[in-house]
């Protein structure tokens, strides 16, 4: 189908988690790596798109550490209390939405997490969804091999890697569509890891995008390193 022009492109990024895994009293949405925090550089990332009408931070309702950052006094960037669940935090989002975006917009829903975010990625994902009219995920092709496990560690199976991908973020969706599937997924008590997943159980298609190997999620401390030599790979070395 045809892009259609009306139809403008929305943002959402859920920062209303504590980090657990970190291993920190700082949420890792606050940790700095290449000179800024990771919050920071998911929301350059998206600014950088001028594609994006407005940006939708949900936060933690205790939160007092955004309303402290320059990035935040950007026009297009407007806070929503978050919840404890991901898909809570994007639904908070996608209501806080209504009162401006129409309901066959479309949403790009990023990790806070996800800091080496590029704009040529954005720019993918948003030509490929608004030319096909379906909505999709980035995503990076398995390369390694895969094994399937019992509960005991023993392998079941090998996969097939050529049928398999790493699920990133943004993930891009109609703004009416994801917020029914995500409410549906909800009140049927289905675990939705993310938005796409919660599509998938709504019935709708969803397509992958290739991304970027840089386009990695923050999880663990090991991963500050390798997020700081992609940041300075794609910027230049951070000022000290």
């Amino acid at each position: 189908m045809m892009f259609d022009a009306e139809a403008r492109c929305w943002a959402i990024l859920p920062a209303a988690g504590n980090g657990s895994r970190m291993g920190a009293t700082l949420p890792k949405q606050y940790m700095t790596v290449a000179g800024a925090t990771l919050l920071e550089h998911s929301l350059r990332a998206l600014l950088s798109c001028e594609r994006i009408s407005g940006i939708i931070v949900a936060l933690h309702a205790d939160d007092t550490r955004a309303a402290k950052m320059p990035i935040f006094a950007d026009a297009r960037i407007h806070t929503v209390a978050g919840a404890d669940q991901r898909s809570g935090s994007v639904l908070a989002g996608l209501e806080a939405l209504l009162s401006q975006a129409a309901p066959c917009d479309w949403v790009l829903v990023h990790d806070a997490a996800r800091p080496c975010l590029q704009a040529h990625d954005i720019e993918r994902l948003i030509v490929a969804v608004t030319t096909n009219d379906v909505g999709g995920i980035l995503a990076e092709k398995m390369v390694d091999t895969v094994k399937q496990s019992s509960a005991d560690g023993r392998v079941l199976h090998t996969l097939d890697r050529d049928t398999l991908w790493r699920a990133q973020t943004p993930q891009m969706f109609r703004l009416d569509e994801l917020r029914e599937a995500l409410q549906q997924a909800q009140t049927q008590g289905m675990a939705a890891t993310d938005e796409a997943s919660a599509m998938e159980m709504a019935g709708y298609a969803v397509q992958l995008v290739a991304g970027s190997a840089g386009n990695l999620k923050v999880t663990v401390p090991a991963d500050l390193p390798l997020a700081a030599w992609y940041l300075q790979a794609q910027n230049g070395p951070a000022s000290t």
